[in-house]
């Protein structure tokens, strides 16, 4: 479908915004102001107290700052310059003509990728993501934007997100949802050319479900997110845009319908034409049976177009235990998708082999996405290995180390993920742009040059910004009346010391990480903690899932040993655990502890992220 309406994204008036500086809003609804720390700088400078309690939300700061502070700083010629050298940063920046990508000679030059996934992290301010997946996602919007590829990301807005996460005394978590104000984020709806709300029609069975959809920008790549929240849609159609990963299986399937199939119509509406789709996980998987039915309705045979399908998609799993891939039975997929075979002109039994295992009457996701695709990745050596064996009875014929999954590690954004401080000695090494060659292993032999000394008074440095956070949520739950008692409140990390050997565990509380692995001894681990001379403290933090009673125990039993009174305030737990608790853990603890049972860690993203920091 081609584009037949003119489309548009409007930033907001700001009308008390200065003439001299009147881009500041541009900037802030482009989220590349996120990694980059001299853009931070400049709303920080703007007023750093609505930064701090706004939680780094320059949309929101914007809408909330008084008229004659941004005067004021319009007026200052030092708040001038840093603007004028950010803009042209901006600017130079936003110029795909200078991109890695463009410098290449490509085969294929009009090359465009659609980047389809579950979740997105790329910032606080846009609560949509729940861990490593959505975090591996909104890095990869990231690099694609630095390297200059030509890509555009779809997903799905959640407006409760994942959780906010309370702990109480007994170590009893408390899911609370709260509603993102997406008026005050950085994010902004599409509109018809007449300014109208651009609407989406999804079937979905019997109903059609209509779409409204959101842009965030992340520097040069777009993210487009579907919302259902909209008037033209009964109730229960209007919540499949409200949480990330709800246990009920209907609501899966339909959201997952939402994110495969309209995602692809979204695409075609705003007169996007991708050459390659990437599906991110088995949750977009539907995207190829839309693109199936695309074809088929073009004049092509279910056979040719399956075919033909199969060069232009590809996915890559990231979970590396059957149960963590998404099977509907197929009584629930008949109800949505009798009318789609029909279309196909398949049979309801050829429809399933689509996604059906060879040992169950269950439709698949992953099965439907490996079907379907012309390649398959793992997102590590060890996970391409358990992945191949997992599936090998899709190809029972064939060798395991000849399953047609490869691996491709995980990496991580780095300018996201390192501290301002380490960048800085980092550039004095190794120059002022460094990080647009890091992958350069000759470029890391300038790191010699820097000296012990200088390494670890960095490192201290941002140990002693870590302990100041982690004492600042204690005192916020303590201001709130959350804290039940003095023990509670060393569990908190009121007594965290800077020169004593800090360990940091920091993560979703799946079991299979085994978050208390540490505590299984616990008089030799208190013998450890508590050495006069070397004494070592250990910073938990993780949220488990709001339906997982085993992970939700592990978490209990922290707060019980932080709270007991032989640990004398050397184990502590932070709570809310998302990616601002994460960023100072990151770059704050000495040791990062990574110790998941064997082989169910598909990559460990985490640790990338701690040696970045030192």
């Amino acid at each position: 479908m081609k584009k037949s309406l003119e489309m548009k994204v409007k930033i907001p008036d700001f009308p008390d915004i200065p003439e001299n500086v009147a881009r500041i809003p541009e900037i802030a609804y482009n989220l590349w102001w996120s990694w980059s720390s001299g853009a931070r700088e400049l709303f920080r400078r703007l007023d750093k107290t609505l930064w701090r309690s706004n939680q780094h939300n320059p949309v929101k700061m914007l809408q909330e700052i008084a008229p004659e502070q941004l005067a004021k700083k319009a007026a200052d010629p030092h708040f001038q310059a840093l603007y004028s050298s950010i803009l042209k940063r901006y600017d130079k920046y936003m110029d795909a003509a200078f991109t890695w990508y463009s410098q290449q000679k490509w085969p294929q030059p009009h090359l465009k990728v659609a980047y389809f996934c579950a979740e997105f992290g790329i910032h606080n301010s846009l609560p949509i993501y729940s861990g490593g997946l959505g975090l591996l996602a909104g890095d990869t919007c990231k690099e694609a934007s630095d390297l200059g590829l030509p890509m555009v990301a779809v997903g799905s807005i959640y407006k409760e997100g994942y959780f906010h996460q309370h702990v109480g005394a007994d170590g009893t978590q408390e899911a609370i949802y709260t509603r993102f104000d997406t008026a005050s984020a950085p994010i902004l709806p599409v509109l018809n050319g007449d300014g109208s709300q651009l609407l989406v029609e999804v079937p979905l069975g019997s109903n059609q479900v209509h779409i409204a959809v959101w842009r965030v920008q992340v520097g040069r790549v777009p993210i487009y997110l579907m919302d259902t929240d909209i008037e033209e849609n009964p109730p229960w159609l209007r919540d499949l845009s409200a949480r990330l990963y709800q246990g009920d299986q209907l609501v899966r399937l339909r959201q997952e319908i939402i994110l495969g199939m309209g995602g692809v119509r979204v695409l075609r509406v705003l007169g996007e034409e991708p050459t390659v789709f990437h599906l991110n996980e088995g949750h977009a998987a539907f995207a190829g049976i839309e693109l199936l039915r695309e074809r088929v309705q073009a004049g092509e045979t279910f056979q040719e177009a399956l075919e033909k399908l199969r060069s232009s998609l590809i996915f890559t799993t990231h979970t590396p235990v059957k149960a963590g891939h998404d099977e509907f039975p197929f009584h629930m997929m008949e109800e949505y998708f009798q009318p789609i075979w029909e279309e196909l002109g398949v049979s309801r039994e050829q429809f399933f082999q689509l996604g059906r295992p060879p040992d169950r009457h269950q439709f698949s996701m992953t099965i439907l996405a490996l079907r379907t695709s012309r390649a398959a990745n793992a997102v590590s050596k060890r996970h391409g290995e358990v992945s191949r064996e997992m599936w090998h009875e899709l190809w029972p014929d064939a060798p395991v180390e000849d399953v047609p999954i490869v691996s491709i590690t995980n990496g991580v954004h780095l300018p996201t993920w390192i501290s301002a401080e380490l960048a800085e000695l980092y550039e004095r090494c190794m120059g002022p742009y460094w990080w647009e060659r890091h992958d350069d292993i000759a470029l890391w032999e300038k790191m010699l040059q820097l000296s012990d000394s200088e390494l670890w008074q960095t490192h201290c440095f941002l140990k002693g910004k870590m302990l100041g956070f982690v004492r600042d949520k204690a005192r916020e739950k303590w201001l709130e009346g959350g804290v039940a008692s003095a023990n509670h409140l060393v569990s908190l990390g009121t007594l965290l010391d800077r020169d004593t050997l800090t360990i940091g565990f920091a993560r979703r509380f799946a079991t299979y990480k085994r978050a208390t692995l540490i505590l299984k001894d616990l008089d030799r681990l208190l013998r450890i903690l508590k050495n006069p001379w070397r004494p070592v403290q250990i910073i938990f933090s993780g949220k488990a899932h709001p339906a997982d009673e085993p992970g939700k125990y592990l978490l209990r039993q922290i707060v019980e040993t932080g709270t007991s009174a032989e640990v004398e305030g050397h184990v502590a737990l932070i709570e809310d655990y998302d990616k601002h608790v994460a960023h100072y853990l990151l770059t704050g603890v000495d040791v990062w502890l990574n110790n998941p049972e064997p082989p169910n860690e598909a990559s460990g993203t985490s640790g990338q992220k701690a040696s970045l920091n030192g």
